[in-house]
């Protein structure tokens, strides 16, 4: 099997499937609002849902260690759909390019995410591209759809159709 070539596919469908979750957020929505106090705002949701496969993907595929900051991470908080998703658009083809021309060899190569002299994420490329920017899509996305759903908003299917296509 060619791991590359599949993880390349699944990148593929993974990056469709969110758009298109990413999507179904209306211009006029209230990106302000919550579930719950603890959870993310829905603009802040969908921020981190449209920058991990991509920021994420480009961070783990170009580099072998990320040293995290608070003062120099500035989470991406949606206010606005279309622009949200002219940007998931350009950095998801940045991210898949990168995929695209990774030296198969380096899949086994270590990747450390640190804060200061904290190790957050010390793992084999291939262990954080598939845990932290693809399962971690996934997870995300899926907070998403609750979301949509909480605010009476129709749900597009991802693994088939959902009830709102049926």
């Amino acid at each position: 099997m060619d791991i590359q070539k599949e993880l390349i596919a699944e990148f593929d469908r993974e990056v469709a499937s969110t758009r298109k979750v990413l999507a179904a957020i209306p211009a006029d929505a209230d990106f302000a609002w919550k579930p719950n106090p603890k959870s993310f705002s829905l603009g802040r949701l969908a921020g981190h849902v449209a920058e991990t496969p991509c920021q994420w993907a480009i961070h783990t595929l170009t580099m072998d260690k990320l040293e995290w900051t608070a003062d120099g991470y500035k989470p991406y908080i949606v206010s606005d759909t279309t622009a949200m998703l002219e940007v998931y658009d350009k950095e998801s083809a940045e991210a898949r390019a990168a995929l695209v021309a990774l030296d198969p060899a380096k899949w086994n190569d270590n990747w450390k995410m640190v804060a200061g002299d904290q190790t957050w994420i010390d793992d084999t490329r291939y262990g954080v591209f598939r845990t932290w920017v693809l399962n971690h899509t996934i997870h995300h996305r899926a907070q998403l759809g609750v979301d949509l759903r909480l605010l009476g908003l129709p749900v597009p299917g991802v693994y088939g159709p959902s009830a709102d296509e049926m």
